[in-house]
């Protein structure tokens, strides 16, 4: 397991993704560890390196006793990144993370290119947090977790994805108290507000519409005003939005670090005026909602197909097919693929089982080509779906499905 130390505290890490990818540094929340970003991650990893730790005091990190700051859990990030070998990153956080975030850009501002805030504030009641840290070193985690649950999820999303919150509950129950007192001690001691606007890189904000945790108004609003180059976009989600809103959130950072590609590459920019990102057509609302679903359905296009492929049916598509095309992407790739009940593995096997009992052979060689160029699946789990469906589809099919995926294994060896 990849460790790094900082003042003899070992951090954990994981980093995933092709080296030559941009690195995003995924900060999580207070109380999660680094699997926070499990729903997350297979829609960043086409196209950014992932570096994710467990913050002191969590999950396979060491737990120091006392009080953490800010300006402590920037530098076990850094650390983290000297450990993996990274120079420059995009720091990533959510709650506490973007906090951190934040932080980092501070410390070691020629290290930041850009980074994303998601779902935090620059300032809190101290009262408010004394009472929280008290109560979990006295009590223990248990009901700091039932709390927690209650603002980290809309109403409607704890009915329909019991599982995810059950997921999330169990991690929280297990956080060592010390650990969540101490980093929970690093939030009711801040001093963010008073230098913000020393941060020169581009910041995206998130924010939920459901938020009741951190909330646009007035915590997000405050970081968009002291900001110097900060731009904001809504989420339909509460506190958790990278759990919540998966799609829409990686959709939303991409579109962010596309559109600061070229600043992000090189120094950080001078300061401009900090301003609000709407979508194009965000003076008709319904429009608005098809192109923020049609964004992010864009972005598990991608995750699962692949940019090459994704770019040559953009370029090829017409006024005469446009409508079919931005109507597939906003509800299959969207509505469909994005749902939490299964990952995206299952539903590629999914895809090649159905393919080859319907005969659909085109279609079945792209989803074997990606998968396989992608790490969707394995060659082996490829030939038992095969072999699975000479048994309920037919021998003639699986047949003729053998010999199709074969001739895109050759094709793909031939391409090294």
């Amino acid at each position: 397991m990849p460790f790094a130390s900082r003042d003899g505290v070992r951090l954990y890490w994981r980093l995933e993704g092709r080296s030559d990818r941009p690195v995003l540094l995924l900060l999580s929340s207070l109380g999660a560890d680094l699997s926070l970003w499990d729903r997350v991650a297979p829609l960043l990893l086409p196209r950014y390196r992932l570096l994710r730790l467990d913050a002191r005091g969590h999950g396979a990190s060491d737990v120091p006793p006392g009080d953490y700051r800010l300006q402590e859990l920037a530098a076990d990030a850094l650390a983290v990144m000297d450990a993996a070998g990274v120079e420059r990153a995009v720091p990533c956080g959510i709650a506490l993370g973007g906090a951190v975030a934040l932080s980092v850009a501070l410390a070691a501002p020629a290290r930041v290119r850009a980074l994303i805030c998601a779902c935090s504030t620059a300032q809190v009641r101290a009262a408010d947090w004394n009472e929280r840290i008290r109560q979990v070193r006295a009590q223990g985690m248990r009901a700091a977790a039932e709390a927690a649950i209650a603002r980290s999820f809309s109403d409607a999303f704890r009915q329909a994805h019991a599982e995810i919150v059950g997921s999330l509950l169990n991690m929280l129950l297990h956080t060592d108290p010390q650990g969540y007192a101490g980093a929970a001690a690093a939030i009711r001691d801040g001093t963010l507000a008073e230098h913000l606007g020393a941060i020169q890189q581009p910041v995206l904000l998130l924010s939920g519409t459901r938020d009741v945790a951190t909330p646009f108004e007035p915590c997000g609003a405050q970081l968009l005003a002291a900001l110097p180059n900060a731009a904001h976009v809504s989420l339909e989600a509460a506190h958790l939005a990278c759990l919540e809103a998966p799609g829409p959130f990686a959709a939303a950072v991409d579109e962010f670090l596309r559109a600061n590609a070229a600043a992000s590459a090189q120094a950080p920019p001078a300061a401009q005026p900090s301003r609000e990102v709407q979508p194009p057509s965000a003076a008709l609302p319904l429009q608005a909602a098809a192109q923020a679903l049609y964004t992010a359905g864009l972005q598990v296009r991608r995750a699962v197909l692949g940019d090459d492929w994704v770019d040559r049916a953009l370029a090829a598509t017409t006024p005469f097919n446009q409508d079919f095309q931005a109507m597939i992407t906003r509800s299959a790739w969207q509505e469909i693929w994005s749902r939490p009940g299964l990952d995206q593995r299952t539903r590629r096997l999914l895809v090649l089982a159905t393919c080859v009992a319907l005969g659909r052979w085109e279609e079945f060689r792209l989803h074997v080509r990606s998968g396989l160029m992608l790490g969707g699946f394995s060659e082996e789990e490829l030939r038992e779906v095969l072999m699975q469906a000479a048994v309920y589809v037919g021998v003639p099919a699986a047949n003729h499905a053998f010999a199709e995926a074969t001739e895109v294994l050759r094709a793909l060896q031939r391409l090294g």
